[in-house]
């Protein structure tokens, strides 16, 4: 049975099944690449889901067991619903992309938790007893049973390029990083104060 750490459903804020199948396919893709957690900026995420829909919460999960976060820029979200990520050895330009089997995903979508869910119960108010057997089984669960791991592919990412550099917006005063600094007569301008123009 696979353990997640107490520490990723505190991050996560509660227990739910979708954040626990997206720690999987984080530890899914960096065993079929043979690379550890990223520290640093040594892999690169992609990942296909997207907001406000029954397994967003996939996206935390894959996060805590890749070390690919949005602070560190090296994750990206591409909001096409799905729960499947690409994950990238920036080192070797070596990549895999992992789905979530649509047959245990179906399972899951008909399942008590999703149907309390959708009458807008909040996941921390579900029943322990609707909950727990459904991570039991996700943490149980074969990794060909919740996955389709694809064939490692060589990967033609660019991750964007940091910056030091900054400007005061001309507009509000507040510091606003060049690479997303719009220039207005020659000065600096924030994007909402762009927006605004």
């Amino acid at each position: 049975m696979v353990q997640i750490p107490d520490w990723v459903f505190e991050f996560h804020g509660h227990r739910c099944p979708a954040m626990p199948i997206g720690y999987r396919a984080g530890l899914a893709a960096m065993e079929k690449l043979g690379v550890k957690r990223a520290s640093n900026k040594e892999l690169y995420l992609v990942c296909e889901n997207g907001p406000a829909h029954a397994t967003a919460c996939f996206l935390d999960g894959v996060m805590a067991a890749t070390g690919c976060t949005y602070g560190k820029g090296n994750a990206e979200k591409r909001n096409y619903g799905k729960n499947a990520i690409t994950l990238v050895d920036l080192k070797t330009n070596r990549a895999v992309r992992v789905v979530m089997h649509p047959h245990f995903q179906k399972k899951g979508l008909a399942s008590k938790f999703v149907e309390l869910r959708r009458q807008k119960v909040e996941p921390k108010d579900i029943p322990s007893e609707v909950l727990e057997p459904l991570l039991e089984n996700i943490l149980k669960a074969k990794e060909e049973d919740l996955f389709i791991v694809g064939e490692i592919h060589e990967a033609d990412v660019k991750p964007p390029k940091g910056t030091f550099a900054w400007h005061e917006c001309d507009i509000c005063n507040e510091i606003v990083f060049e690479n997303t600094t719009r220039l207005v007569n020659g000065k600096p301008v924030c994007i909402p104060c762009f927006e605004k123009l």
